[in-house]
């Protein structure tokens, strides 16, 4: 009855699609003296980065932009990135943050497999897209953004961005996109291979999982929120969006260390921040350092990989409440949470940091999150012990993989994303991964495919074969673990591998460590990771 009857037609007064960039006018309309950035000396407000946005957007048509082109962006996380994050999809045109820590080939290869048609390039990374177009099949136009705290007296480019920013001066408001389903952003994210893949994100999505931050970390208006994740992961876990829905204050900070953020907390009123655990540990190390407790509480996202409870522990004793989140490059971010429970409280420290090291529960805004047997898609039993993968539903899974059909077909089988990450589900229906059936290290909060980084190790000329898996470290979450087998009557010292990765691969990629010997395998030939990830894991003798 309802469906058929005209009045109750879908029409521009009813009917909108959802798109982030919603966010930013209205927070330019209701809150336009508010301070919405802090970087260095440098404060603006709602209403004067809505105008930059604006004026981004009409410089970028104006270029001859057009809906669904590719712009990247290679920066630190500065006030250009994060009006990119508004200016870019204003102009219907599809944000590619590009990963500041990759090597010129990689950058080349993300650019060409995502058609990208311009490159803002913040002035410390023009020599490597100079040197990733110079091996490209076309060559996208570039722009240099010369930021206050950046390299001083860089040239390249056809144009700085304020002079691209200036060349939209007067234009009209630009329109919201035509519809929720068109992309905003492409993020590449290394899988199981070593080329990467391109996940689509939707504006739908992203309006959702912005949403989805702000209930589940119960974020009030008007947070401060420091900038240490960076916002080329999974565009900041779509904090760019998140923090400006809630007309908060962004804090730039162009060097993550940890007596800068701890700066930055007492300067600048920071309330919020999220960071791999990595992050976690320098700003634990450097608040034992200098013998500090916040006087005021401040909140912390985690995710990557697990954060280890010690840190956790460490962490919160200075007065960071620190709440555990997971997710993926696929579903725009951190889905899922450890949501406290009340009984909680009467936990140990300790106690407590080993349920926050789980991955927990689904966000509201995704519709399913289980652990499961892959082949039968059969939840498996809630005794902690009984191993499955992590299956996720909803409107936060993105659209898929540009160009890579079967890749796509694959994570999607029988309608549920399969993540990959093997997990069990405990008895109170919290999840906790047990291992990674893809091989993919996460070290510092960065993919690192062990597929990659075993085919540089082949490349040198003493090694018969190599094997690489996660190892556990304090600092970084995870390094790589290289285990070498060498060639008969051949040698090579770890120093010497080191060096050899170091020429072939960005440099956070390189094992830490060596272990040489024979590689354990089956009957058949294949390398048994699952022991050498429990040698990995075994203390030095």
């Amino acid at each position: 009855m309802f469906d058929d009857q005209p009045e109750l037609a879908r029409n521009a007064a009813n009917f909108v699609p959802l798109s982030p960039m919603t966010f930013l006018r209205r927070a330019a309309e209701v809150h336009p003296d508010r301070t919405a950035v802090v970087h260095g000396h440098v404060r603006m407000t709602w209403g004067e980065v809505a105008d930059r946005c604006r004026r981004l957007a009409a410089g970028l048509v104006r270029l001859g932009i057009v809906r669904n082109d590719t712009v990247a962006v290679i920066a630190p996380n500065t006030p250009a990135l994060l009006e990119a994050h508004f200016g870019v999809p204003l102009a219907g045109a599809v944000l590619n943050a590009l990963n500041t820590r990759l090597d010129p080939s990689s950058l080349g290869f993300i650019m060409e497999h995502s058609g990208t048609k311009l490159v803002l390039a913040d002035s410390e990374f023009m020599p490597a897209i100079q040197a990733a177009i110079a091996g490209m099949g076309h060559r996208p136009r570039v722009i240099r953004i010369d930021d206050a705290l950046g390299p001083q007296g860089v040239s390249g480019g056809e144009m700085t961005y304020e002079e691209l920013l200036a060349s939209g001066e007067g234009a009209e408001p630009l329109p919201l996109p035509r519809d929720e389903w068109d992309a905003i952003s492409i993020n590449y994210t290394s899988g199981t291979t070593g080329d990467p893949k391109g996940v689509v994100y939707h504006h739908r999505g992203a309006y959702l999982n912005a949403m989805g931050n702000v209930v589940t970390w119960e974020l009030p208006r008007h947070p401060v929120y420091l900038w240490t994740l960076p916002m080329f992961h999974c565009n900041g876990w779509c904090f760019p969006w998140t923090v400006t829905l809630q007309a908060g204050t962004h804090v730039c900070l162009r060097r993550v260390e940890g007596n800068a953020i701890l700066d930055a907390i007492e300067a600048h009123g920071v309330t919020h921040l999220c960071g791999a655990p990595i992050v976690m540990a320098m700003m634990a190390d450097a608040a034992k350092a200098r013998g500090t407790k916040l006087d005021r509480p401040v909140k912390m996202l985690t995710a990557g990989a697990a954060p280890p409870a010690a840190v956790i522990e460490r962490l919160e004793s200075t007065g960071i409440e620190v709440t555990h989140v997971y997710g993926l490059t696929e579903v725009y971010g951190p889905v899922t949470l450890c949501e406290p429970q009340a009984d909680w409280a009467g936990k140990s420290p300790h106690e407590l940091a080993m349920l926050k090291a789980r991955q927990g529960v689904r966000y509201a805004t995704l519709e399913g999150a289980y652990v499961a047997d892959p082949k039968t898609l059969e939840p498996v039993p809630r005794d902690g012990e009984t191993m499955g993968e992590i299956m996720m539903r909803g409107n936060t899974v993105a659209r898929g993989y540009l160009k890579n059909p079967r890749a796509t077909a694959e994570s999607f089988a029988g309608g549920w994303f399969h993540t990959g990450d093997l997990a069990v589900m405990h008895p109170d229906g919290y999840m906790e991964i047990r291992d990674r059936s893809k091989d993919i290290i996460i070290s510092g909060g960065e993919n690192i495919s062990s597929i990659e980084v075993e085919g540089v190790l082949y490349r040198h000329p003493a090694v018969l074969a190599a094997a690489v898996v996660a190892k556990p470290d304090e600092k970084w979450g995870e390094t790589p673990c290289a285990f070498v087998e060498l060639r008969q009557g051949m040698e090579a010292t770890a120093e010497e591998l080191t060096r050899f990765c170091r020429e072939h691969m960005a440099g956070y990629k390189v094992p830490r460590t060596f272990i040489f010997g024979p590689l354990p395998r089956t009957s058949t030939g294949k390398v048994q990771k699952f022991v050498l990830r429990t040698q990995a894991k075994a203390p030095p003798q």
